[in-house]
């Protein structure tokens, strides 16, 4: 087909013309006939978003994607562009990708009128039959519908009544093509009434030029839900005209979520090779995400976002990449002391709410760990509260198998934790810990010297978290102490700042 250069010769070879629409539901029946995934790569909407889509594509429809950020709403917008053909015939010359067989533009009619069958044909390919502008409040009519070009005018020496004159804006050139409007409530309100008669009627008013042109495009929005932003909201004209709106969701399962990050995350030979990552770590940075979407002091209605685990994941491997290239370790692990490098990866990404705010970033990302910790850490261990309900009904001494860690650090003992600590030297320092390597092997007896510690390193802050002893994150560190000790060494240095700030030392 590539071969055929003229209107004649397209005739000849039965080339059959079709909408995109027409041409979209084809590939995709084709593809659902053969099983195959019309949109790969795009996880946890097998049962609910990508149906959807696929019933929307087979009615024909304009799409609205309604969902929070990080929802793989454009991906899948681009993934469409699959569901094309390799090529399709345009008038040569054409702006707005004309059909041979039925022209719309002034240009192209022209053309045909004067050359016959031997106007010019080019052929376009799917990967250029795709548009997509993200709303920003600057967009104008002119950049998306078109306006008079006075250079044009005078290079043509036309008048400004001519249609000639015209500049066409980005959804006319996106004709027979997929065109994608990014965050539409993000677009003003006039901006969008001037989409009414293109999706309705197909015409278009360019500075008072009533042009009749039935553009032949799917289009595909994508929006925050309108509830959810103070930015602006879809004026419900346009809305009613979009005849599908799917809505989209994070990820409902952590292995879903860890599928996505596993996918997604930029893996470097030399980190992979250098840095191994357990199946622990993962979780917990996974817990992460579900931490924060559930936390009061994050804000639900702008959402976390998927983005957040990826750049968590990246950020605690190079964490302890860094730190066996200060050591000079040729090989080590993500250690559960690690995760204070994801903290920039979480600051970023959430939203606070007033009380988030006054707690403070830092502060937060800090918690939304240790939640996760404790989340993960009753599905390794025994649950400590749990433990503590069952010796208070029973009102006997249960056996409880953190006493011996709890009473080596109640004897005023603590551990202090570096973060830059070599492998060899942490395992050393946990182990001095008592009943700490017991508790560890006795619940996996077949694990190996490093897991070991990544357990025992888990079990100190899964304590922590249940405030069974005392962690205080400070620069370089971490620090483990007993926590009654730890809330009267408080007590008694706030009471003395007080009396030395009094001038009271009576």
């Amino acid at each position: 087909m590539n071969q055929i250069s003229t209107l004649g010769e397209l005739k000849k070879s039965g080339w059959i013309s079709k909408s995109i629409k027409d041409e979209i539901r084809n590939n995709l029946i084709k593809k659902i006939s053969e099983k195959e995934n019309p949109f790969p790569g795009i996880m946890g909407y097998e049962d609910t978003v990508i149906p959807d889509t696929e019933r929307a594509l087979l009615s024909k429809h304009n799409i609205l994607f309604l969902g929070l950020r990080g929802q793989a709403k454009t991906r899948m917008a681009r993934q469409m562009v699959d569901l094309l053909d390799e090529y399709i015939p345009v008038i040569a010359g054409s702006e707005i990708n004309d059909d041979p067989f039925h022209p719309i533009s002034r240009y192209a009619i022209d053309l045909i009128a004067e050359k016959g069958d031997d106007t010019p044909i080019n052929w376009l390919h799917k990967s250029q039959r795709y548009g997509e502008k993200l709303a920003t409040p600057d967009v104008s009519v002119a950049d998306l519908i078109g306006d008079i070009d006075p250079i044009k005018a005078a290079n043509l020496k036309l008048s400004f009544a001519d249609e000639r004159v015209l500049h066409y804006g980005i959804i006319p050139r996106s004709n027979r093509s997929i065109f994608v409007i990014n965050e539409l409530p993000d677009l003003q309100a006039r901006i969008q009434v001037s989409l009414f008669n293109i999706l309705e009627e197909g015409d278009l008013q360019i500075r008072g030029f009533k042009l009749r042109l039935p553009l032949d495009i799917l289009f595909v929005f994508t929006a925050n839900p309108e509830d959810y932003t103070n930015r602006g909201s879809i004026v419900t004209p346009l809305k009613d005209r979009i005849q599908s709106q799917i809505l989209t969701h994070y990820p409902k399962s952590v292995e879903t979520s860890l599928a996505i990050t596993e996918q997604e995350a930029n893996k470097i030979d030399a980190q992979q090779q250098r840095v191994d990552v357990s199946d622990l770590i993962k979780r917990l940075i996974e817990q992460v995400s579900f931490e924060a979407r559930n936390s009061e002091m994050v804000d639900k209605k702008s959402g976390v976002s998927a983005r957040l685990t990826i750049s968590a994941f990246e950020n605690a491997v190079s964490a302890a990449e860094r730190r066996a290239i200060i050591n000079q370790e040729e090989k080590t692990q993500v250690w559960i002391s690690d995760l204070t490098g994801i903290i920039p990866s979480i600051t970023g990404k959430v939203e606070l709410v007033y009380e988030g705010e006054q707690e403070g970033p830092y502060q937060v990302a800090y918690n939304l760990v240790d939640k996760a910790i404790r989340a993960m850490f009753i599905t390794y261990f025994p649950n400590p509260d749990t433990l503590k309900k069952k010796r208070n009904k029973e009102n006997q001494k249960a056996e409880n198998p953190y006493a011996p860690i709890t009473k080596w650090f109640d004897q005023g003992n603590n551990l202090n934790v570096f973060l830059e600590t070599k492998d060899a030297d942490k395992i050393h320092l946990l182990y001095t810990v008592d009943g700490l390597f017991a508790l560890v092997k006795k619940t996996f007896p077949n694990i190996n010297e490093m897991e070991s510690g990544l357990l025992m390193e888990f079990v100190l802050h899964g304590l922590s978290s249940y405030s069974l002893i005392s962690k205080k994150v400070l620069e370089g560190k971490i620090e483990f102490k007993d926590l009654m000790g730890s809330m009267l060494n408080m007590g008694s240095q706030h009471f003395s700042e007080e009396d030395f700030n009094d001038g009271d030392f009576s």
